[in-house]
Parts: structure tokens; C-alpha cells; sequence
């Protein structure tokens, strides 16, 4: 079911502030900055060995991103865990009663994605996501 721990997410209010930190005092390498219109969300992707830190900068002040900013405050705002099967996973973890924030998955940064709702993971925002394949180059669903 779970494969590997992808990312850890971390909202920012300023994108390039964020990287001056992560780039110039960390000494990470930013490799790519995306923004994803259908969750009105910029990232930015920085490789930490097998997994990576992604910055989310919100594009709208309507967006998940931009609520959770205004009542959190910049940090983290969720794990990513990849898995092989997104609808077999979620259906398992339906069976198992878990709480989902969506019925169906939708497209992420880099595959399919869908989130368990944190009041079920203990206050954790999780994010499953299904890589996409060489076979599969658009992962909306």
C-alpha cells in the first residue's frame, strides 16, 4: 500500500523569500517550480535524497492553502505518501473508515492525489499520491 514518505509540504506566504532560506542557508537546489491552477497553488520541489521538501505559495486568497496560511501561520502543512494503487488505496482505507477530504482523486504536481482528512490522522494533513508513468503522462483523473 504505502511505498515511501515523497514529500513533506511546507506553506509559505513568499515563494522566493522561502527559497532564499532553503537555497542559500540550507544549501538545497530548487529543481523545478510549478503552479497547479485546480488547487490555485504554486509549488516549488527541493530534493532532500528520496524524498523532497515542497513549498506551497498560494495563487488566490480562496485557496486551501491561503485558509490554512491565515489561520496557521507559514509551516507545515502536510506529508505526502506515495503509494502504488491511489483508487485501491483509498478504497481500502474507506474499509477501514477512514475520513477522506475528496471523493476522487485529482492532479497534483507529479500524479494523482487525494487527502485523508487530519482529524483522523491525529491533526496530520495526508497526502497520497500515484506517481505518473511514462504510460500515463496526464494524471487527472
Amino acid at each position: 500500500m504505502i511505498k515511501r514518505l515523497d514529500h513533506i509540504a511546507v506553506a509559505v506566504k513568499d515563494m522566493q523569500a522561502a527559497l532564499a532560506i532553503y537555497e542559500d542557508a540550507l544549501g538545497l537546489t530548487c529543481t523545478h517550480v510549478e503552479e497547479i491552477p485546480e488547487q490555485k497553488v504554486k509549488v516549488a520541489f527541493l530534493p532532500t535524497g528520496d524524498s523532497e521538501i515542497e513549498l506551497l505559495e498560494p495563487t488566490e486568497a480562496d485557496s486551501g492553502v491561503a485558509r490554512f496560511l491565515e489561520k496557521q501561520g507559514e509551516g507545515m502543512h502536510h506529508i505526502c505518501l506515495e503509494v502504488d494503487d491511489l483508487e485501491a488505496t483509498l478504497a481500502e482505507l474507506r474499509a477501514r473508515g477512514m475520513s477522506l477530504l475528496s471523493d476522487r482523486p485529482q492532479r497534483g504536481a507529479h500524479g494523482r492525489i487525494a487527502f485523508l482528512h487530519p482529524k483522523g490522522t491525529h491533526g496530520v494533513l495526508i497526502e497520497l499520491m500515484e506517481r505518473e508513468t511514462a504510460h500515463d503522462p496526464d494524471p487527472r483523473p
